[in-house]
């Protein structure tokens, strides 16, 4: 990687330096850090100095001022490296966007958008709880100031990436008085924090995200509560790019395995000119739904983009039905595509150690349907369709 270190970032598209991560870093490393559910080092460290990680700051602050349909094609392309990896760039995304959507009123927080363009800070997030389940909208812990400073300890029982992270936005009740649901988010740098080990991850798939469960003890200026109520910050922001973002690296994850599949269709007529290849037929069944799934996610990124404009759009009953299904979509069909190119490869894609091995993907998109329980997202669908009507129409 010594090109990357040498090389000067930003005069190449975002893109292009992604696709240099992806395949010269994360794809070497994946095995390793699935293996032993050991953090991407060195994929975090690559994507630091191609700058990506403040890709999404504004311009005028330091960074490229990336959309977010520009940060939905960097996850999926590192998700066809690395799954873990794309999923620890996808999550510092969502909370950056948290960041810029609703913080850049306040100096503090535009100074650490800065610093975070700057120094390539890596960003992690603390909104479930002990107790709560994981409902992120509610919380126990609750913010304690006095004297312009306040404090604030949460049981947390996953910190993804946690003990790796330069910064934490948590989410807390705004005072000891307030309603489980009257929550804020906090701004805390590592400086502010200490993380005391209370659970690890040693999981099924996604082992390299590292979301080991952590008591978080904090301390700071009360400028670093982000002034917007986290309700409407969960509204306007966090859900559709959560939902758009994660989608991306899951059909990130189902892209490789399908291009192993693809490989390995190609091997066997190779071997049998003028004969079709048995798993041909799944193969095009498998590309049918990728597509398809291409097609939901640029969808909900144009849907967001037209919501942008209005506040009352981004918290409308119908803008959250929709992402809610995209999530619940993806999560769905991105599984169906990964065990289709199993079928394909057979016995070599169910093994770990051959070039049509698709274990990993699979173990790793299993995990899509459980990032937000699909049932807990369809029982909150089902409760917004008592009170709205769903779209029938094709018209935008």
């Amino acid at each position: 990687m010594a090109a990357v270190a040498e090389a000067s970032p930003l005069l190449e598209p975002a893109s292009r330096r992604m696709q240099r991560v992806a395949t010269e870093v994360a794809q070497r490393h994946a095995g390793d850090v699935d293996a032993r559910a050991r953090f991407p080092a060195e994929t975090v460290t690559a994507l630091k100095q191609e700058r990506l990680l403040g890709a999404m700051v504004p311009a005028h602050l330091g960074g490229e001022g990336a959309s977010l349909a520009e940060i939905a094609d960097l996850c999926a392309t590192l998700a066809q490296g690395c799954g873990s990896s794309a999923m620890v760039f996808a999550m510092h995304q969502i909370k950056l966007t948290s960041l810029i959507s609703h913080g850049l009123g306040s100096e503090w927080h535009r100074a650490f958008a800065r610093e975070i363009a700057a120094r390539q800070l890596l960003i992690a997030s603390s909104t479930t709880e002990a107790g709560i389940g994981g409902d992120l909208r509610n919380s126990i812990c609750a913010v304690e100031t006095e004297g312009g400073r306040f404090r604030l300890v949460k049981e947390a029982p996953v910190i993804s990436y946690g003990a790796h992270a330069d910064t934490i936005l948590v989410t807390a009740r705004k005072g000891p008085e307030a309603a489980s649901s009257d929550q804020v988010l906090v701004c805390v740098r590592k400086a502010d924090y200490t993380l005391e080990r209370t659970g690890g991850w040693d999981t099924l798939g996604m082992r390299g995200t590292c979301s080991e469960g952590f008591k978080l003890s904090c301390e700071g200026s009360v400028e670093q509560i982000i002034p917007k109520p986290f309700s409407e910050i969960a509204a306007q922001s966090m859900l559709a790019t959560s939902h758009i973002l994660w989608s991306s690296v899951w059909f990130g994850i189902a892209t490789d395995a399908m291009a192993r599949a693809q490989a390995f269709v190609r091997a066997a007529a190779r071997r049998q000119p003028g004969v079709t290849p048995p798993g041909a037929l799944r193969l095009a069944e498998g590309t049918t739904k990728l597509h398809a799934l291409k097609a939901l996610i640029k969808s909900a990124l144009a849907r967001f983009e037209a919501a942008k404009a209005s506040e009352d759009a981004l918290s409308s009953i119908g803008f959250a039905v929709e992402m809610n299904n995209l999530k619940v979509t993806v999560s769905t069909v991105a599984a169906e595509v990964v065990q289709t190119a199993l079928m394909i490869t057979g016995i070599a894609g169910y093994k770990n150690d051959t070039p049509f091995s698709v274990a990993r993907n699979l173990r790793d998109v299993l995990s899509a349907a459980i990032m937000i329980s699909n049932d807990r997202i369809l029982t909150n669908t089902s409760n917004l369709l008592l009170v709205s009507r769903f779209d029938s129409s094709l018209a935008d």
